[in-house]
């Protein structure tokens, strides 16, 4: 991943970012969702300085960012991950090195805690959380539907090694 860039998410990158969302969408396995948001509503759920995009000269590899799980300030430090990578760059380490530098933009933001929640036939995603420090800490059974089928969820979770310590 030598010619990889990865800079902080503008609004004029919502057109790649949206279209790769809506190719995570389309595998049936990456989301509940089953339909990319706007840009406004998608921009006021996630977190604003914990947002990456990769690009490979004007291509849009992939992004990753990071949306509250509460608004209860006591959950202020714990971020929820998205990482989605376009069909082409998919199994290339883009991921990996998304969600390298998505760990320490949370840290760098006093972000404590990273969970995810990820369909038990996604193993990509899987393998990309065991091989970023999360620990698998349980299963939502039949958590929602994704087209009228009852899903699973598998539970990530990784704490900080410099933040939230004290």
């Amino acid at each position: 991943m030598e010619h990889v860039e990865l800079r902080p998410m503008l609004p004029e990158d919502w057109p790649s970012v949206s279209k790769i969302y809506a190719d995570g969408m389309a595998t049936g396995y990456a989301t509940f969702e089953n339909q990319p948001p706007s840009y406004e509503a998608w921009n006021s759920s996630h977190i604003a300085n914990c947002r990456i995009v990769a690009f490979e000269e004007d291509q849009c590899l992939g992004w990753a960012a990071l949306s509250p799980v509460s608004s209860r300030c006591v959950y202020g430090g714990v971020g929820e991950v998205s990482v989605y990578i376009s069909k082409e760059a998919r199994g290339k380490g883009v991921g990996s090195v998304l969600m390298q530098a998505l760990i320490a933009q949370s840290e760098e933001n006093g972000i404590w805690t990273l969970q995810s929640g990820v369909f038990p036939e996604n193993i990509g995603s899987i393998k990309l959380h065991e091989k970023m420090g999360f620990r698998r800490i349980g299963k939502r059974e039949r958590i929602g539907k994704r087209d009228g089928v009852w899903k699973d969820n598998v539970l990530f979770e990784r704490r900080s090694k410099v933040v939230g310590i004290d």
